[in-house]
């Protein structure tokens, strides 16, 4: 048996995977904010390159990769699977455990696997500049990375929070030419009217996204790229489940199980959605989980309806499981975790039962962590302990029923730059955090018109 599974650079994927080809029900369009029509490509053309619009509302069900973002991709691509064979001694259950590594990318994350192509998209289409939004720094750091390649500007808000704990982060954008923001700022009319309410405001993933559109719509040669949550940002990170059907297929194994961190979704869907197409087109019944904080439980607690991207309200309506685009998270190190909707086709697929999800504290999954460094020799970011946290909750499962899981998570990223939370843990800075209805549904916006249809 090998611990790792290696493909050859030849052996990888030429097409992104698009699910709503598949889907039994198609994801309700998103909607202009201001005449709550369904917006077409002309309304999203201020923020996006056309080619990325396109794959937005795509239906095909492959889409292929261009040849220079796979020359890009070689970096890292493919990336390797693991079987956890120490946490499997470990636990002492009768599963086998495998793990996707996307550590192993310039930003030590998946996030470059959707930056690569959105700088090449933009670049095609003569672009200068990039803003974006970012959470605890990963997708930052991709995209500042990306659009070195390409020799694109890029801005980038970072929430307040994770700007102060991370450090590190910021050094790397900066490392890769990028200029880094804490947001809320004072360079935006979004982030000045949420100081205003708020001098020591902390921030949101909401708030940050705000401030990169408001500068993007304002400069022609200026677009605005997002890390998660949109569909085509989903559809890129596909090629990580597409690799790994090819090495369980390589070690005589399929997946009974399949885990992931969610924050937007880009993550999850990365990895499950080419193994939900078994289900949807050949009948199997891979469990697929979405794993989210317990203090920003958007799916487990929200409810499904169309709401704001943003905080400020910049962005389309989409049709999603939201706890309200006001929402203010606890300050957690997670920060990729920490945004208040979840993506439209995650949101659909939830809402028909096709995947399942489930919110975990911090604590249990920052013990999961410990462990799994321990155990596997790699010390993973604070969102990828969410889908560790899920995998030992599934293995002692197993033991109590006596029968045998094959899981498979995504290990989204290495916490070699998130080491403040780990003291943060260690130390017993870090608490649960509960949330009252109040808390979670004040923030709630009143647009009950339009309810999405049951």
């Amino acid at each position: 048996m090998n611990k790792k599974i290696f493909l050859n650079e030849s052996e990888m994927p030429r097409q992104w995977y698009n699910i709503v080809a598949d889907m039994p029900n198609k994801p309700m369009p998103p909607l202009h904010p201001g005449t709550k029509q369904p917006v077409g490509p002309e309304d999203l053309a201020p923020l996006f390159p056309m080619e990325l619009i396109k794959q937005e509302v795509s239906a095909e069900r492959y889409i292929d990769i261009p040849d220079q973002v796979l020359d890009i991709y070689k970096i890292w691509r493919p990336s390797p699977m693991f079987r956890a064979t120490g946490l499997e001694k470990l636990l002492d259950a009768p599963v086998k455990i495998y793990y996707k590594y996307e550590g192993v990318s310039p930003s030590g994350s998946h996030k470059p696997n959707t930056a690569v192509p959105q700088a090449y998209y933009n670049k095609q289409e003569g672009v200068k500049k990039i803003t974006t939004e970012t959470g605890a720094g990963q997708w930052g750091t991709a995209l500042s990375f990306a659009c070195q390649q390409f020799g694109i500007e890029c801005d980038v808000y970072m929430v307040k929070i994770s700007y102060d704990q991370k450090p590190y982060r910021k050094i790397m954008m900066n490392t890769f030419g990028a200029n880094v923001y804490a947001s809320p700022s004072n360079r935006t009319q979004a982030g000045r009217n949420i100081l205003e309410k708020d001098p020591h405001s902390t921030g949101s993933l909401g708030i940050a996204i705000s401030e990169a559109i408001e500068m993007a719509a304002q400069d022609p040669n200026t677009k605005y790229a997002l890390g998660s949550v949109l569909n085509h940002v989903l559809m890129h990170q596909t090629i990580i489940g597409q690799e790994a059907e090819k090495q369980l297929e390589m070690a005589g194994d399929f997946p009974d199980i399949v885990i992931a961190p969610l924050g937007g979704g880009s993550n999850f869907a990365g990895i499950a959605f080419p193994f939900l197409r078994h289900n949807l087109a050949e009948g199997k019944n891979v469990r697929a989980i979405a794993v989210e904080p317990a203090s920003c439980p958007k799916l487990t607690k929200g409810k499904f309806m169309y709401d704001f991207g943003d905080t400020a309200g910049y962005t389309p309506l989409l049709p999603m499981y939201t706890l309200g685009h006001n929402f203010k998270p606890a300050a957690i190190h997670a920060g990729g975790l920490r945004y208040h909707g979840a993506s439209v086709l995650c949101s659909q697929l939830l809402k028909d039962g096709l995947i399942e999800a489930n919110a975990l504290q911090q604590l249990e999954c920052f013990e999961a962590g410990v462990t799994f460094a321990k155990a596997e020799g790699i010390i993973p970011a604070p969102e990828a302990t969410h889908a560790i946290a899920q995998v030992i909750r599934e293995a002692n499962q197993a033991k109590l029923e006596g029968k045998q899981k094959t899981i498979l998570f995504n290990m989204c990223g290495h916490g070699f730059v998130d080491m403040q939370a780990y003291s943060d843990y260690f130390e017993g800075k870090l608490s649960n955090h509960e949330f009252t209805e109040e808390e979670l549904f004040g923030s709630l916006p009143e647009i009950d018109a339009l309810q999405p249809n049951a």
